[in-house]
């Protein structure tokens, strides 16, 4: 389902509520933007299409999401999603190994991350006990709609800011490592940034690794969760799910986003019984106060499909990166949990029978 045509980020890197200043156009049929033609893909006389041309990378397409009868599971659906297009770059070798796209037309360009065949990645690592069971191939794709203040990869929060990449390449680096995959039961994990704000690019690498016989994973806070399709959860194996906090508002003053997509979708992910990992960050003076951890148990203990809550302490690794980027970061002055805080919120979780790291 297409529910947005990439595009550049503002700047700010927020989805606007409404194209205010965009200018609408008819649904269907070809449209001519600086000489060049544009189709939309799938034309749907009920859903108009905006373009705006205040980008300086090319014209802002945006389509209102989806009606829910489209064969996604669960009733919420965030605001459109707006994505940014990969900058071309000329050939070469990015992201340490993996070829990155060569030099296209823009209509080439906008086919291409329209299919899914082209996306942005920030870099890659190869993990061992981190980003779930085994050594994993650990992929951090460009590109967030949260905020979290305590992140520590802010250089992740733009699509266009990646290294664009075709699926076939970083397909090469996945089977390069299926026999170190196979000798410590380990895989592909998506991570980012946010894998599903790239969702047509996450489903086709998943769908190539599975073809390899890959074990897969993504990591995700779960805001996206209704633009992960049910045939991209049926290539994922295990989902390592971000429960940034369980009262609504301070989840909203971590991240700035709203907490009732995540919830959705792990309910939508338990009804699957697809196998969940849950991550808590633990923040002193933001998510650990004894009544916000009895709120994210209250999401997770009736969820049977949750193998195990890893809870992280906070730490202050990503403050230079944020620094770099000329962003304000508020938690200077935060703290590291203390050990007796980090087994006071553990105990919290085990003593609602779930099983916590």
């Amino acid at each position: 389902v297409t529910t947005a045509l990439p595009f550049p980020d503002d700047g700010t890197g927020v989805p606007p509520s409404s194209p205010d200043d965009a200018a609408q156009v008819p649904p269907s049929g070809p449209v001519t933007l600086d000489g060049d033609p544009y189709h939309l893909a799938e034309p749907a006389p009920d859903r108009p299409v905006y373009f705006d041309f205040a980008g300086d990378d090319g014209p802002v397409v945006v389509l209102p999401p989806p009606p829910t009868a489209d064969g996604v599971t669960g009733e919420y659906r965030p605001e459109p999603v707006e994505l940014d297009i990969p900058r071309l770059r000329p050939g070469g070798h990015g992201t340490a190994g993996i070829a990155s796209a060569g030099e296209m037309t823009r209509h080439e360009h906008l086919a291409a991350v329209r299919q899914g065949e082209i996306g942005s990645i920030h870099s890659w690592e190869l993990v061992t006990a981190v980003d779930g069971p085994g050594t994993r191939l650990t992929v951090f794709l460009s590109g967030c709609p949260l905020r979290c203040l305590y992140c520590h990869n802010a250089d992740t929060f733009f699509t266009n800011k990646g290294e664009p990449v075709l699926v076939e390449d970083l397909v090469k680096r996945i089977r390069r490592y299926r026999g170190v995959f196979r000798a410590t039961g380990g895989g592909l994990t998506l991570s980012g940034g946010e894998p599903l704000f790239q969702a047509k690019f996450a489903g086709n690498v998943l769908r190539a690794a599975k073809s390899l016989g890959v074990h897969t994973a993504i990591d995700t806070s779960g805001f996206l969760g209704a633009y992960a399709t049910d045939e991209l959860l049926a290539d994922v194996d295990l989902v390592l799910l971000d429960v940034k906090s369980g009262l609504p508002d301070v989840y909203r003053r971590a991240t700035g986003r709203e907490l009732q997509p995540t919830v959705d979708f792990a309910r939508r992910l338990a009804d699957l019984g697809k196998e969940v990992w849950v991550r808590f960050v633990l923040v002193p003076g933001l998510t650990d106060s004894v009544e916000n951890v009895e709120a994210v148990a209250d999401i997770v203990a009736p969820l049977e499909n949750v193998t195990r809550l890893e809870v992280l302490p906070f730490h202050q690794m990503g403050r230079d990166k944020w620094e770099a980027l000329g962003l304000a970061y508020e938690l200077d002055g935060t703290q590291p949990p203390s050990a007796e805080l980090l087994e006071r919120v553990r105990g919290q979780f085990r003593a609602r029978g779930i099983t916590t790291y």
